[in-house]
């Protein structure tokens, strides 16, 4: 058997082993999706009488905490590209949780800030939002899940 080909075999036993030996269950995308889904359902559970979803909630949170933000700005602190954060403010804007006005520095730029109504629904909110995490992370120890949100946040 010439090098050449003896190197492409070897290539394909060990493309083959891989593939043989993978495992969807330890893969790291399955098992984050899982997580996120776990937290997801949780979430609607606990939040189920402010029927909200978790993408609204970031985003009144952000608001909350910043006062105002355009919608570029509330996108970026919410980690949501264009398309979703303005789907997410119109729905919040519909139920009347979110109020905007002309930014008086920039005419073309839009700032969005809670209503009164959000502001108290937000305040709610933050006072059982503790309830989701510790939930979601139930199954660990506490050093465990101080471990899980660290290497989380190295990940982001």
């Amino acid at each position: 058997m010439s090098g050449t080909l003896s190197a492409e075999v070897a290539n394909v036993t060990s493309l083959n082993a891989v593939v043989d030996d993978y495992r969807l269950e330890e893969h790291v995308n399955h098992l984050l999706r899982k997580a996120s889904q776990r937290a997801s359902e949780i979430f609607q559970y606990v939040m189920v009488e402010y029927d909200v979803t978790p993408t609204q909630f970031a985003a009144l949170v952000k608001l909350h905490d910043e006062g105002e933000a355009s919608q570029n700005v509330l996108g970026r602190l919410t980690a949501m590209d264009p398309a979703t954060i303005l789907g997410v403010v119109s729905r919040l804007k519909r139920r009347g949780l979110v109020e905007s006005r002309l930014d008086p520095q920039d005419g073309r730029r839009i700032l969005l800030r809670l209503s009164g109504e959000g502001v108290a629904m937000v305040e709610d909110m933050k006072m059982i939002a503790s309830d989701v995490t510790r939930e979601t992370l139930s199954p660990l120890t506490k050093t465990e899940a101080q471990s899980l949100i660290r290497l989380l946040q190295k990940l982001t």
